[in-house]
């Protein structure tokens, strides 16, 4: 069975794609099949269509999330397209949870598209310098994969209301701090999320 979408609280998830540019270390992926009793592990990538029929009420919800067990923007065409649905019915917040990939997939500026769109944009910065970055994500990108994250999340200041730059838990202070001050510079919010175990 593919969940497309999933409850979490008050909030809607909506898990577009198990694809994904980075192989982070720390990624629950490596352990579980999913989280809060859900499958995500999906065996086909649904259309905008298919999203869009589990929302027939996208106003019951506290929030909408871009979040499942892959990278969302990977399926830009169908997130955007979900996104219309969604404030076309209200305005209930959307929130895309990311790694910063976006414009380096699609090979053009990604930011611009969120408009009006995406209330928050949740980016993974994860590490203090690109050698860092490499060796915590993996990225497919390699090296150039950290600077598109801080290109991206400056573009999403234009553009988004709220832009967080989010950092795991395990590591360090030293680079918590770091990255601390790179958000501090950029403007942007930072958390600092909790590990999950498996």
């Amino acid at each position: 069975m593919n969940t497309y979408t999933y409850k979490i609280g008050e909030a809607l998830y909506i898990n577009l794609t198990n694809r994904c540019t980075n192989s982070c270390s720390f990624c629950i992926r490596h352990n579980d099949v999913g989280i809060e009793g859900y499958d995500l592990w999906i065996e086909q990538e649904p259309t905008a269509a298919q999203v869009i029929a589990e929302i027939p009420d996208p106003g019951i919800y506290s929030e909408i999330v871009f979040c499942g067990y892959g990278e969302p923007t990977i399926k830009l065409d169908e997130m955007l397209e979900v996104c219309r649905y969604i404030k076309s019915k209200g305005n209930t917040p959307i929130r895309l949870n990311t790694n910063g990939h976006a414009s380096l997939i699609h090979g053009k500026d990604v930011p611009h598209l969120l408009e009006g769109l995406v209330d928050t944009a949740s980016i993974s910065l994860n590490a203090a310098d690109a050698q860092g970055y490499c060796e915590i994500c993996n990225p497919q990108f390699g090296e150039e994969g950290f600077a598109a994250v801080l290109a991206f999340a400056k573009g999403c200041k234009q553009y988004v209301p709220e832009v967080i730059m989010s950092v795991v838990d395990i590591i360090g202070d030293e680079q918590v701090t770091v990255c601390k001050k790179i958000c501090a510079d950029m403007d942007v919010k930072f958390r600092v999320r909790a590990l999950i175990e498996e």
